[in-house]
């Protein structure tokens, strides 16, 4: 049985020490990085944030504070609604405890908890939301968006959001509002279920 240097062992030792601050965040040490330039660094997509971000604070181990000017929506595939304050936690390829940021599906707006790509890329984005993992077109969030005061103008009719702020919860005219902007909804979908199966056909 062959017998351990004992200086092979410690560095051996060493190296595993080391190893995780060697792979540790890649953090940029330049004032003038905008916090776009830091998404493209851990291979994210800029465009996850909007062009009104004011100010950001990055610590060592990749928890970040994105301020805005003010709480806004971008309209992706979906509709998105951004609070004047943004946090997570970065890391290569993916956003985790997000707070900050939520997705409009139907009457509810829903808390995006983590976002990821894959590595390599795939064309392929994903937003946790819940126990629900979202698929997305990544080509998307690939550029800058400006972010709208309200969801009015892009999903052509006044936010839940909007409403619950602006009106007396019980005030019968909300029930009445909300009802109508379900029903909507619940058009539409139909319409793009029928057009979907005529294209399948």
């Amino acid at each position: 049985m062959g017998v351990f240097n004992p200086r092979i062992q410690l560095t051996i030792l060493l190296l595993l020490l080391s190893s995780p601050s060697s792979l540790s965040l890649n953090l940029p040490t330049n004032p003038n990085t905008t916090v776009y330039e830091i998404l493209t660094k851990f291979n994210l997509p800029s465009g996850l944030l909007p062009s009104s971000v004011k100010s950001y604070s990055l610590s060592d181990d990749g928890t970040f504070e994105v301020l805005l000017e003010k709480p806004c929506y971008v309209e992706f595939e979906y509709l998105v609604y951004y609070a004047d304050k943004v946090t997570g936690k970065l890391s290569l390829g993916s956003i985790t405890d997000l707070e900050g940021i939520e997705v409009k599906r139907f009457l509810l707006w829903l808390n995006v908890n983590e976002i990821r790509v894959d590595l390599p890329s795939s064309g392929s984005i994903y937003f946790q939301v819940g126990f629900i993992n979202k698929k997305l077109d990544i080509k998307q969030f690939e550029t800058l968006h400006s972010c709208r005061d309200n969801g009015l103008a892009l999903c052509g009719g006044p936010s839940l959001r909007q409403l619950m702020l602006t009106k007396d919860k019980n005030d019968g005219s909300l029930l009445r509002e909300l009802l109508s902007i379900w029903l909507d909804e619940a058009i539409t979908q139909q319409h793009i279920i029928k057009i979907g199966k005529l294209h399948s056909s």
